[in-house]
């Protein structure tokens, strides 16, 4: 299961899990271009899953009939929303938005989707960022739900113990077609920020759902509530002004 289908990682999570054998069932709110064979689509708003038990109850419904027995291997919580604004801007509906896709959906859907997680000790993946450590100005609301999604992820694991695994990715800049956009005709301030990271990229979105495979299926099954700095090395660096 992936939430955020239709996005930049989304995708990429959808075909390399498909590549790797899985059945994938897709949500998000706008359809999904093209979708391999192997997975399946879902059009649905994580936000009113959250704000009207009745739908959530429904969807989640929906969904367990359709793992059926098989059991649900790995949930990956990738769906956000990012609203600009500082502390002097930013409403109560933007609070409510950005907190209800980023922090309480992977909360509902992880408890929701338990006995199937737990039946064949599945693996929850919650995809967090760098700014649940560092982040810059107009990102307030983005930055606060994704610390709360990498505390989620370490309180998570506790409360789960062996039952399921949790963990998370925090990833730094990713060549996402949306992050290409907002530098669209400014290759020198794309190539600063190249710069700005030890290994002189951005990450690709192939790498984020590369590292979602392995926490699900690969050989490192002692990664329980561990928040994985994806990253460059960005998140190593003191920059000094110019």
């Amino acid at each position: 299961m992936i939430t955020g289908a239709a996005g930049g990682i989304g995708q990429a999570l959808v075909r390399t899990f498909c590549g790797a054998g899985y059945h994938v069932i897709g949500v998000d709110r706008e359809p999904v271009a093209a979708m391999p064979s192997a997975a399946e689509f879902l059009c649905c708003d994580l936000a009113r899953t959250v704000g009207d038990a009745e739908e959530g109850e429904r969807v989640l419904d929906l969904i367990r009939q359709r793992v059926g027995s098989h059991g649900l291997r790995a949930l990956v919580n990738n769906a956000a929303v990012q609203i600009l604004g500082g502390v002097d801007s930013l409403d109560r509906t933007q609070w409510a938005a950005t907190l209800e896709v980023n922090l309480l959906a992977p909360f509902f859907w992880t408890q929701g989707l338990l006995p199937q997680l737990q039946a064949v000790q599945g693996s929850v993946i919650n995809i967090s960022s760098i700014h649940a450590r560092l982040t810059k100005p107009d990102f307030v609301a983005y930055a606060t739900s994704k610390a709360a999604l990498s505390g989620l992820t370490r309180a998570m694991a506790v409360d789960l113990r062996g039952r399921v695994r949790v963990n998370a990715i925090e990833p730094a800049a990713i060549g996402t077609a949306m992050l290409k956009a907002g530098f669209a005709g400014q290759p020198e301030r794309f190539a600063r920020l190249e710069g700005l990271h030890p290994l002189g990229r951005i990450g690709l979105p192939e790498e984020v759902a590369a590292c979602a495979l392995e926490l699900a299926d690969g050989a490192s099954r002692f990664l329980h509530g561990a928040c994985i700095a994806l990253d460059g090395g960005i998140g190593s660096c003191l920059l000094d002004p110019d």
